[in-house]
Formats: C-alpha cells, sequence, structure tokens
C-alpha cells in the first residue's frame, strides 16, 4: 500500500514539473537568445550554443572567442530578482560541470587551458530586460 501511494506521489510530482517545464525551456531559450545577441554586440563571436560533451556531463549554453580567450558562458534568466540575482544560481557543483564540459571543448579545439575563461550572463525578464555580464566570473577549481 505505502509503495503505490510513493508512485501516485512521484506521478503527481512529475506531472507538475512537466506543465512548468515548457515554460522555463522558453525562458531559458529566450535569455540565451538575448545573451547571445547582446555578446554579439560586446565584440564576442559565438562559435557554439548548446554544447554537450559526448559523456553528457553537463551543457555549456554559449561558446565564443573575445580576444585571445575562449570564453564558455552560462545564461542565467529569470522573471524577478525575488530569489536573488539569477547568476546565484551558478553554485560550485554547477561550476564543476560547467568546468568538465569546457576541458572537452578546449581539448578538441587545441586550446591551452591558459587562454579559457568564464564568464556569466544574469537576465531579468523585465519589461525591458536587464543583461548583466559578469567575465571572468569564477575560476577552475583544479587542473585535470
Amino acid at each position: 500500500m505505502l509503495s503505490l501511494l510513493y508512485r501516485l506521489s512521484d506521478s503527481l510530482r512529475h506531472r507538475a514539473r512537466m506543465r512548468r517545464a515548457p515554460i522555463d525551456m522558453a525562458r531559458g531559450r529566450h535569455g540565451e537568445d538575448l545573451a547571445h545577441r547582446f555578446l554579439r554586440r560586446q565584440g564576442y563571436t559565438i562559435v557554439a550554443r548548446n554544447f554537450r560533451p559526448r559523456n553528457g556531463a553537463g551543457e555549456i549554453d554559449l561558446v565564443a572567442w573575445e580576444s585571445d580567450y575562449l570564453v564558455f558562458v552560462e545564461v542565467k534568466a529569470r522573471a524577478t530578482d525575488q530569489f536573488g540575482t539569477p547568476d546565484r544560481a551558478v553554485d560550485w557543483e554547477k561550476q564543476g560541470h560547467l568546468e568538465r564540459a569546457a576541458r572537452e571543448y578546449a581539448r578538441r579545439a587545441e586550446v591551452e587551458w591558459e587562454h579559457v575563461r568564464f564568464d556569466i550572463v544574469s537576465i531579468l525578464l523585465t519589461e525591458p530586460p536587464e543583461v548583466e555580464l559578469l567575465r571572468d566570473a569564477f575560476r577552475p577549481r583544479r587542473t585535470l
């Protein structure tokens, strides 16, 4: 009986999550589009969107060149800053996923790790949207 209740509870949570998912995905896609245009105006050359390494560990929203740096950009978009600015969602765990994916991309592109940087684009989807670029937002924790 208890397992039936657990399955029912899981099913209800899954349905609720699926109802929210299209909204969250649309918000994320809109945020990435805004960030893409913003970065191009700042002089970045975008070379990839939504890069996912072969091992599936993490995803990089945007990959770009700025001067001599290959820049891995995490885009965070929120409807409001009620719970803090969007960039605060990039915690240590997220940084680790980004770093692992970035190392694979840099290795494949034959770019030295010293010429790599991590930026965050923080977007509040107000009218008009507020876009903030955090250059060199964090440093990799370790060398592999």
